[in-house]
């Protein structure tokens, strides 16, 4: 169903959890449908910012104890999903291999490769949970050090294709690095899938969780997605990979605003800054602000602070009030503000 502008606005808002009405990590998980993982943590890693977003000051620790301890999440691919979907992505774990060149080169890989292969299920089988870095075969290293993935590039690429393949699973982490075991060890039985049906089921859900998504001839929402109204004043600030503006044509076309992650950009160039967010103020975009946590003094810096056209005056304390939800959620001891603030937010952000 086609809508207008506004209600599209409302509907992604709302069917994102945006609107204040997330009441856990674990529904807000399963409602979402999968959290992006990424070591980036200027402020925090996306995958607990975007759950701060939604629930404000939560504990961290609670993600955690979901995927390690109770095992209602697991991890796949840089991504975490709720246990339920399990039999959906084992399905995309089972699918045959496509033809684009990466997955021809990954056939060819594995079948090269057979005695890396073994050998890793083997340690596995019985040592594991263990860390890559005590993974150690002659034929995982290069004689010189590679770009991306230094001299043991071909254990990192074995570990992820039997990841992919759902031969291994992520265990646990250790100070952030994955703990690897047979996926018989960590994964529960599920029922079979076929991949069609998983692919068609998963991308009807993102769907839902976005509410609504660029047609032909304008913007469609999905037939369950509720309109309403959403608090004007509830103002927070969204990860890089939030599911509300991480696909930036749909963000362009909801809210005029063009966003991109500036950390890959060089400095001279970047028109706003390092790890820049967006404020987000009831259902409209109305700024991007860069915040930077130390934890060794203890400080959360905001190095910048903008507003976009016809910016609202009024979002000013609602600007400082989640500047501060955030500083109390990192444990932060003080927060600086730059000189330079936009005028119109000048007085709430002194």
């Amino acid at each position: 169903m086609e809508v207008s502008l506004a209600e599209a606005r409302r509907i992604a808002v709302r069917a994102q959890l945006l609107d204040g009405s997330a009441k856990s990590v674990l529904e807000t998980v399963r409602h979402l449908g999968w959290l992006q993982i990424d070591p980036i943590s200027t402020v925090a890693p996306p995958q607990y910012l975007v759950l701060w977003s939604r629930l404000g000051p939560y504990d961290r620790a609670e993600l955690d104890r979901l995927l390690w301890e109770r095992k209602q999440l697991f991890e796949w691919r840089a991504f975490i999903y709720p246990i339920d979907d399990l039999p959906l992505i084992r399905a995309l774990m089972r699918a045959p291999w496509g033809r684009l060149k990466r997955h021809e080169w990954a056939r060819e890989f594995m079948k090269a490769q057979a005695g890396l292969r073994r050998y890793i299920l083997r340690e596995l089988e019985r040592d594991g949970p263990l860390p890559s870095r005590e993974l150690e075969h002659h034929a995982a290293r290069f004689g010189e050090k590679t770009v991306w993935w230094g001299t043991r590039a071909q254990m990192t690429w074995m570990l992820e294709l039997l990841h992919d393949r759902g031969r291994i699973a992520v265990a646990g982490r250790d100070r952030g690095q994955r703990l690897w075991d047979l996926a018989e060890r960590v994964y529960p039985e599920t029922e079979t899938v076929p991949v069609a049906d998983a692919r068609r089921i998963l991308e009807e859900r993102r769907f839902q969780a976005q509410g609504v998504r660029l047609g032909r001839n304008g913007l469609v929402a999905h037939p369950d997605a509720q309109d309403g109204r959403v608090p004007a004043t509830r103002v927070t600030f969204l990860s890089p990979f939030d599911g509300l503006v991480k696909n930036r044509d749909r963000a362009e076309a909801l809210w005029d605003f063009f966003y991109r992650l500036e950390m890959y950009v060089p400095k001279a160039k970047r028109e706003y800054g390092y790890y820049v967010l967006p404020i987000l103020r009831g259902d409209r975009l109305v700024g991007r602000i860069e915040p930077a946590f130390d934890r060794k003094t203890g400080v959360l810096r905001v190095l910048g602070v903008f507003a976009e056209p016809g910016a609202p005056a009024g979002a000013g304390p609602g600007i400082a009030a989640a500047t501060r939800r955030l500083g109390k959620w990192l444990g932060a001891t003080d927060i600086l503000y730059p000189r330079k603030v936009p005028a119109i937010w000048r007085e709430a952000l002194r």
